[in-house]
């Protein structure tokens, strides 16, 4: 049960121990990857004096950069054979250093017909592959007799082609690991919980044929159980509900002949004549005691941690055959923390046998340590939203595991391994995915977003922040509630601007406008308080189309080829990051005494879902 290895391991280990060792000293003493990671905001890059490109990128890097298409960089980032760029003059770490420090001309070797990559660049290129988990997918391959994993039309109801994917290979997974587990362990995996259940698609499919499984559907949100109800009608695993209606009454209703002899004969009666009502409406229910059938039941819920008694208070009853249920966790791209309390399900509950968990959006998993003693490398200002989330002090959230949590961080004196939102944000990159035409698209987005806030700048809207003394700058701060290059309006709030229609990304000029009108429009929060809007207006009031061109034309394709560089690198780079959280989740499982076996894997393809590393946990 399970892949020969616990981790999906780059090529060049063949023991997980010694990767995620070397996992934690590269991802906690790498200076440039902290940097990358955590480091910087796309948002600085042109309100930052000196220029944020030459503090971040060492020179022999940009030299070579200016003269390649950014889509041969990204090439050379994740797909090219680095094996054809032999190591040049010096040796390994000796000839980087010297890279750095400009003593070596960098163009003297050819691959391809072109200068080769600075050695130290193609080094950090290797460390960065070597760091990040393998994210190949290798779907079983289909056995005679074996159950088709292919959806039936009705239970695909409003699927895009990237649900239907994650759903057909997910639902063939838990339920051959369900088999696996009864196999190995001789125990019947008797209910699925699935833990933020959205729509359900994934139950809906576990619960029709050929699975029919016993799902338990756990939502916090009460309008997504609604909406996955009407889809359990229309994909025919829940009855209609039916309504009784008066005929006469209702006939009176639809038809003009009738409406209009009832106008007469309302003139002639009691005004207090009582209709008949209609039959109350019967809730469609789906009962677990039905052999070869599956069934669905909903439980509003949010979780808050691991602990499921309260559901199984409200699923497990008399009437269920099962009088010793034995459940398995799963998720498909559970947000955040919800992850890690469906992980930790497995040992607050007596009756969670196992759990496979899927992860996303690791920009909303809270940190667990607080603030680092010593100093990060980091050219960013100490944005308000990074202090609030460095202090959370969340016990539930990174790292989960007790081996991240007490690492030795190298050349300090502090312990534990801390990842601040902006690296986990940039964890959610897929630069694997970027092609030519959406790779432009998003260039140009952030390019224009980055210029815009230097417009900001200049008008003092925001402004570089407030040190310890309150003084910005060598002078105070005059603009508008000590405001933050990072993009703050005031002490805490961000200018959140959002997408903007297609119309809007047609010129530079035309995003001004379109993000100047959505900004206005928007109600001020309590956290820019009152008069914000009234300020913003009156700041940006008189910018004229020239001046927004002249913006564009000052800063150029030259300033966009370096912005779009560095967010390459960034993303590039936060691959190793993802690997942390991950590993994290399978070390904590590791530590657990209950805990059997636990291992990662891809279970769908990174091309049409990125997010594609399953975590599971199998109990004693």
């Amino acid at each position: 049960m399970g892949p020969e290895q616990p981790l999906p391991l780059p090529e060049e280990f063949s023991d997980a121990d010694a990767y995620v060792d070397s996992l934690l000293h590269f991802g906690t003493s790498s200076e440039l990857l902290r940097t990358l990671c955590g480091g910087v905001h796309i948002l600085d890059f042109f309100t930052r004096e000196p220029a944020l490109y030459p503090l971040v990128i060492p020179e022999p890097w940009r030299i070579w950069f200016k003269y390649q298409d950014i889509m041969d960089i990204l090439d050379l980032f994740m797909r090219r054979d680095l094996s054809r760029y032999a190591q040049r003059g010096g040796e390994g770490e000796e000839r980087r250093e010297e890279e750095e420090q400009g003593n070596v001309n960098v163009s003297v070797a050819e691959v391809d017909g072109g200068p080769a990559p600075p050695e130290s660049l193609i080094q950090f290129i290797r460390d960065i592959r070597k760091h990040s988990l393998r994210r190949e997918f290798h779907p079983p391959p289909k056995q005679k007799g074996a159950k088709s994993t292919k959806l039936a039309r009705h239970v695909a109801l409003g699927m895009k082609v990237k649900k239907i994917h994650e759903v057909e290979n997910f639902a063939r997974y838990v339920d051959q690991l369900t088999a696996d587990i009864e196999a190995e362990k001789g125990r019947t995996v008797t209910h699925v919980a699935d833990f933020g259940s959205g729509q359900n698609y994934l139950g809906r499919a576990l619960a029709s044929p050929p699975y029919n499984k016993h799902i338990i559907a756990i939502e916090g949100r009460p309008h997504n159980i609604v909406g996955a109800k009407e889809m359990d009608v229309l994909a025919g695993l829940a009855p209609k509900k039916k309504k009784l209606v008066n005929k006469k009454e209702y006939r009176e209703k639809t038809d003009w002949r009738a409406k209009k002899k009832a106008a007469a004969a309302r003139d002639a009666v009691d005004e207090t004549r009582k209709w008949s009502t209609a039959a109350p409406e019967t809730k469609a229910t789906l009962q677990t005691s039905v052999q070869g059938q599956g069934s669905i039941q909903y439980v509003e819920y949010r979780m808050e941690d691991g602990n499921l008694a309260p559901v199984s208070e409200q699923t497990v009853s008399s009437t269920t055959k099962a009088t010793d249920p034995n459940l398995i966790v799963i998720s498909i791209h559970s947000c955040g923390n919800l992850s890690h309390h469906g992980i930790r399900s497995l040992t607050l509950n007596p009756t969670v046998k196992a759990i496979a968990m899927v992860g996303c959006c690791y920009n909303l998993v809270t940190e667990r340590l607080g603030p680092p003693s010593y100093k990060l490398p980091t050219l960013r200002p100490n944005h308000p939203r990074l202090e609030t989330t460095a202090n959370a002090f969340d016990p539930h959230g990174f790292p989960m595991s007790n081996r991240m949590a007490t690492y030795p961080v190298p050349s300090t004196n502090d312990t534990g391994v801390r990842l601040n939102i902006t690296a986990r944000m940039m964890a959610v990159q897929a630069p694997q995915n970027w092609g030519p035409d959406d790779s432009a698209a998003f260039f140009t987005r952030h390019f224009y977003r980055a210029l815009l806030q230097r417009i900001f700048f200049d008008r003092g809207i925001v402004g570089q922040p407030k040190g310890a003394d309150d003084v910005v700058g060598g002078r105070r701060n005059e603009y508008f509630g000590g405001v933050s290059p990072a993009g703050c309006s005031s002490g805490s709030a961000p200018i959140v601007i959002g997408s903007l229609k297609k119309s809007c990304y047609h010129s530079f000029t035309a995003y001004v406008r379109g993000a100047t009108s959505k900004i206005l429009s928007t109600p001020e929060t309590a956290e820019q308080g009152e008069g914000w809007n009234a300020f913003f207006a009156d700041r940006m009031a008189g910018l004229t189309d020239r001046e927004i061109e002249d913006y564009a034309a000052r800063f150029g394709e030259e300033r966009k080829k370096e912005l779009s560089v560095v967010w390459a690198l960034m993303a590039f780079s936060a691959g190793v990051v993802e690997a942390m959280i991950v590993v994290d989740r399978w070390l904590w499982l590791r530590e657990q005494e209950e805990v059997d076996k636990a291992w990662v894997e891809a279970v769908f393809d990174y091309g049409l879902s990125p997010r594609n590393l399953v975590v599971v946990g199998i109990k004693k």
